[in-house]
Parts: C-alpha cells; structure tokens; sequence
C-alpha cells in the first residue's frame, strides 16, 4: 500500500456539492483530493436533460453539465481519483480515509458529499424508462409534461407536493396509493383533495411501466391490491414520490444526523466533528436541486478553508508559547 501525503482537504462525492467544493478549494490553493464515488458525477450523471440550472438557456444533459463541473475544478488543481470510500477514522487528526478497502488516504479537513438516492419501484421496466417519462423529481421534469396525463406514486407529504406542482402543467394527475388513507400531513391532503386536477387510485400498486419498446412511458400496468384486478392505464410520465435515502451508511454512529439519515450540519457546514463537513443532499433533505448542492458545496469549501487556517494560526501560536516559555 503506498504511503500517501497528508492532503488539506478531501472531498467524498464529484456530484455538484463535491465538485464545486472542489473548486472552491482548488481556487483557495488548498489542493483537494476528491474520491469520485459511484456514479462518478452523482445523480445528474444519470439525468437527460437539464433545463433548470442556471446559466445554460437552451439547458444541458446531465452527463454534460458534470463533465464541465469537473473539468473547471481540475483548472484550478482538484486531482480526481475513481473509488468509494470504505470506512473513516474520524477520531484523530490527520482523518483517514481508506477507498475500496485498500487504500487510505489522509485529510486535515474532509468535506462529505455523498448525495442521496431517490427510491424507486425496483421494476425492471421502470428503470429502463428512467428518465424517459419516469422521474423522482417533479421539480426537476415536470416542465416536460405540459398538457400530459401522468401519475404520482406515493402517499406521503412528498407524493402530495409533487402532484400538486405536476398539476401547473399536467391535465390530470392521479396519485397511486397502496392504501385507502394517505400518510401526508392533513395540510398537504387537504391540499391535494381540494385540486381538481388531482385524484386518487386507493389500494393499488403499478405493475409494469408500458413504453419500453418506443423509449418512452406510455401507461402503466395497475394491481388493485384487494382484488388482484391488472388494469392498463394510458398515461404520459410516472413520478416515483415514495422518499429519498441520502448515502450516509458510511457515518452511522461517528456523525450527528437526523431519523432518515441526513447528516445534521451546524454553522453551514460544519458536522459534530471539528474538521468534517458536509454539503448537498447528503444534508440536505429539503431542497434536493443541483443548484442548491452546489451552493452548499460552496459554502463547505470556505468553512473548510477557514478552519485550516484558524488550525494553523492556533498552531503557530502554541509554537511561539513554546519557544518563549
């Protein structure tokens, strides 16, 4: 195992936070190392079109925007190396690192990055047509469907807010529902039953995403789960609204976060643990858009910066004491 040198900053995650964190640090001299993770690029690696970051009028695949987001941090002297992070010893410093159960690598500071992942179906169908009529991000796709029948599934505060932004563009939107009651929020039901755009498929479950052969979603197979009763149902797109699960696993037990997971950060970025911060939707459990991840990975960068050179100015001042006692 070769011997690595003590790096400023690491950086776990090359989606938008980890990226522009990797920028920002990259710009401050700081040198970063970011383990790219899997996907390389994050979420957006896997998404076609991209209409709503700014900056890009005529918008951008997803694949595109993060080969850009990469290149800009390697300008200024981000190295890049493929990988996922193992395990962490966050309990001295220099922190350690060790990728793929071979390699360790050492930080003064280390930002996580790690995003989250949405959950979907587990269809095979389904996942054929991602992101060709089948979403997890109403606000992200939900400009494509202008005037289109489509279908939200879930049950929760999140399925009740995606259906209704859906119904800004969509002619009818019916939310699919395992059972004969929501879990939503009373707000966001009443919401969503006072919507005449909005109605509701009680104790049912989608089968099958029909569409595979034309490369975009045109209906969907519907399971009444009471009578077993399969039904086709011809519709535009399907939004997977059934919850996010951030990639945190790695942390359980070492850094503070919430009952699903998300790393709980204070002061911006900063973690329970002097030294580690944590940007995008590892965090982030509220906004989940590229552009706010970005922010954020903007946000841990300067906090990073700041905290190596207060580390360094304590340090040199405990030298100085030294010398003169």
């Amino acid at each position: 195992m070769a011997k690595q040198p003590v790096r400023e900053v690491i950086i776990i995650g090359s989606g938008p936070a980890g990226d522009t964190a990797a920028l920002y640090a990259g710009r401050a001299e700081m040198k970063p190392l970011v383990i790219q993770g899997f996907p390389p690029g994050g979420q957006l690696t896997i998404t076609t079109d991209v209409e709503n970051y700014p900056g890009f009028p005529d918008g951008i695949m997803g694949p595109e925007i993060m080969e850009l987001f990469k290149k800009q941090a390697e300008r200024f002297g981000a190295e890049y190396v493929a990988g996922q992070v193992t395990s962490v010893d966050f309990s001295k410093r220099p922190f350690k690192l060790t990728v793929d159960d071979s390699q360790d690598y050492l930080a003064k500071a280390v930002i996580i990055a790690t995003g989250a992942t949405a959950s979907f179906l587990g269809l095979e169908s389904e996942d054929k047509l991602r992101g060709r009529g089948v979403s997890a991000c109403a606000t992200c796709d939900g400009f494509f469907f202008k005037d289109e029948e489509l279908i939200v599934v879930g049950g929760g505060d999140t399925a009740m807010e995606e259906a209704t932004f859906l119904t800004k563009f969509a002619s009818k939107v019916h939310v699919v529902h395992r059972r004969d009651e929501l879990r939503a929020s009373k707000i966001m039901q009443d919401r969503a039953f006072a919507n005449p755009k909005i109605d509701f498929i009680w104790n049912s479950a989608v089968d099958e995403v029909l569409g595979v052969e034309e490369g975009q979603v045109k209906g969907v197979k519907l399971r009444n789960l009471v009578s077993d009763e399969v039904t086709e149902m011809p519709v535009g797109g399907l939004f997977i609204a059934i919850g996010h699960k951030p990639k945190t696993e790695l942390f359980e037990g070492i850094l503070d976060m919430n009952e699903t997971g998300y790393l709980i950060t204070h002061d911006g970025t900063k973690t329970n643990i002097p030294g580690v911060f944590a940007a995008g939707d590892a965090q982030d459990w509220t906004y989940r858009q590229a552009v706010t991840a970005a922010g954020t990975g903007c946000m841990a960068a300067i906090d990073a910066e700041r905290f190596l050179a207060e580390d360094e100015a304590t340090a040199t001042q405990g030298t100085e004491a030294a010398r003169t006692a």
